[in-house]
């Protein structure tokens, strides 16, 4: 497994704020559903709440 990094921006309260995370995946779309699925669970956010920009090994 590799180690992506994750960037974009998620929909705040007060606008959209940028993230960067670092998710361990087989691949770059695996990285990019683990993020989506994280924001989901600790943010209680939809997906088109979030906005991925890059996804980079």
């Amino acid at each position: 497994m590799s180690e992506f990094t994750v960037t974009g921006e998620w929909k705040a309260r007060d606008g959209w704020q940028t993230f960067e995370r670092t998710v361990e995946a087989e691949n770059a779309d695996v990285a990019r559903e683990h993020t989506l699925a994280e924001f989901g669970s600790k943010h209680g956010l939809k997906r088109t709440q979030v906005e991925i920009e890059g996804v980079d090994a």
